[in-house]
């Protein structure tokens, strides 16, 4: 090689050198502009000034946008990176951890990816997993990068659409993810906020306290079936304050008959506890004489009785003491108490409705609420087939259930929805079913609350009778 070829191709090297270095340098400068004008927008800005239909979706989706598929884990996130066409900007996918360092990293992927690209704002789209996805998604909104999320439904029917592949692991579903919000197909994600967040959270811990108690009593059962068959016709009520007191002191036959009838009073009476109880002393004496159960293995059962003993009356302790809490926070709502007049609907039945609810804010219609309570009706009908109309159950579960039992009360204590309930069930055009009719005065229930919540109105049970058409009525009308 000649000296004048090496001198060229020295010259090349660093003309290329010096191109590389100004391109870090011009990329540097576009990221610190898009850094400066990102904007997150969230359910405020999007979903209270008017319904955020299928078009506003769509039209969010700007072609300056970059749009960033998360799959969400329980320690590692996986992204992808496309534009408006859903051409793919990123190489491949890129992990990160679930802490500050790893959420830092991929903003600096994206932001270089959107420099690159010449992209003004950022979107993210995440499958909601678990409780997962709640940091990531509020360390991004607050540096200001829109996040969206898509249905995971939607996510399993789609995924042999980008490789014709049943294939679905974490690096290809977040291209599948980055799709389905090009097209319009994603939801703006609610994190309750404030008194919301509070109520969110203590409903929660209520629902898990509940779940407790409820295994332990079950585990309480099974060990008094094979040491103390009688219990039941002894005892009652097995969770009853009663119980617990002899249960945790004198767990099985052998013991109540050494303390005798005096001493099960003097336990109830150092526990101060007050009421008919202290008549059923002799019985439960008795019923242990008598008692059948197992007398091997007793010093093993009468720990373990014990234990589920104390465990309840501890949690009996702890779940008195979350919703004295949350009955407080529920009252600080807003003509949260005008709708404590509905007989049946109690402090327990709407904190909890409330807490799954959310801000009412954030919703335009009362259907929607439905909607997200899974109490939506939909049919599955084709040509001349018609199919049944039923309930979605899809959407918040505990939600659902709150104002089922909220329907179940009101029937059972609240007159005008005892009427409502009868003429349902009973009316001579489409007469429901029982658990029909407890179903479209859950949904009843939830349009007084959304009415109350928005109007600050006040409970008036005449306005529900108006749906009642009597048949005198009806002909009336008729002739008319």
């Amino acid at each position: 090689m000649n000296s004048k070829t090496r001198k060229t191709k020295k010259q090349a090297s660093v003309v290329k050198f010096e191109m590389n270095v100004l391109s870090k340098e011009e990329i540097a400068k576009r990221i610190k502009s898009i850094e400066e004008n990102l904007k997150a927008s969230t359910w405020r800005e999007l979903e209270t000034q008017g319904k955020f239909a299928k078009n506003d979706k769509l039209s969010f989706i700007s072609d300056e946008m970059l749009i960033v598929g998360c799959d969400i884990g329980s320690e590692t996130h996986y992204i992808r990176a496309i534009d408006v066409r859903g051409r793919e900007l990123s190489k491949g996918a890129f992990g990160f951890s679930n802490t500050a360092e790893g959420f830092a990293n991929a903003k600096a992927w994206v932001l270089n990816l959107a420099a690159e690209n010449d992209k003004k704002q950022i979107v993210l789209g995440l499958e909601p997993t678990g409780h997962y996805w709640f940091a990531l998604a509020a360390w991004m909104i607050s540096n200001g990068i829109s996040v969206v999320q898509v249905n995971p439904y939607a996510v399993k029917q789609s995924k042999e659409i980008e490789d014709n592949s049943q294939l679905k692991d974490d690096r290809k579903d977040p291209k599948i993810i980055a799709n389905l919000v090009k097209d319009g197909n994603y939801g703006m994600p609610y994190l309750p906020e404030e008194i919301y967040a509070d109520m969110r959270r203590l409903s929660m811990f209520r629902d898990q306290l509940t779940e407790d108690r409820i295994r332990n009593i079950n585990r309480l059962h099974r060990e008094l079936k094979i040491y103390f068959p009688e219990y039941m016709n002894a005892f009652g009520k097995i969770d009853g304050p009663f119980t617990l007191e002899v249960l945790k002191t004198a767990p099985i036959p052998t013991d109540i008959i050494t303390l005798g009838t005096e001493g099960l009073r003097n336990i109830w009476h150092e526990a101060k506890l007050r009421g008919r109880g202290y008549n059923k002393a002799s019985d439960i004496v008795n019923y242990a004489q008598g008692s059948v159960g197992l007398t091997d293995g007793t010093n093993a059962g009468r720990e373990a009785i014990k234990w589920f003993a104390k465990q309840i009356i501890v949690l009996d302790g702890q779940l008195s003491e979350v919703e004295d809490i949350l009955h407080k926070k529920c009252l600080e709502i807003p003509y949260a108490e005008n709708i404590l007049e509905i007989n049946g609907v109690g402090e327990n039945i709407l904190a909890g409705i409330l807490a799954e609810m959310g801000d009412i804010s954030r919703f335009d219609d009362v259907k929607e609420i439905q909607k997200l309570s899974g109490m939506g009706l939909v049919a599955c009908s084709s040509g001349k087939h018609k199919g049944q109309t039923k309930i979605s159950h899809r959407g918040r579960k505990r939600l659902r259930y709150w104002l089922f039992q909220a329907a179940k009360s009101a029937v059972s204590h609240a007159d005008e929805y005892k009427q409502l309930h009868v003429y349902y069930t009973t009316r001579p055009d489409n007469p429901l079913k029982k658990m029909q009719s407890l179903i479209v005065i859950a949904c009843k229930i939830l349009r007084v609350i959304y009415t109350i919540l928005k109007t600050g109105t006040k409970y008036d049970p005449q306005k529900l009778l108006k749906d009642i058409r009597y048949p005198e009525k009806q002909q009336a009308e008729n002739v008319a």
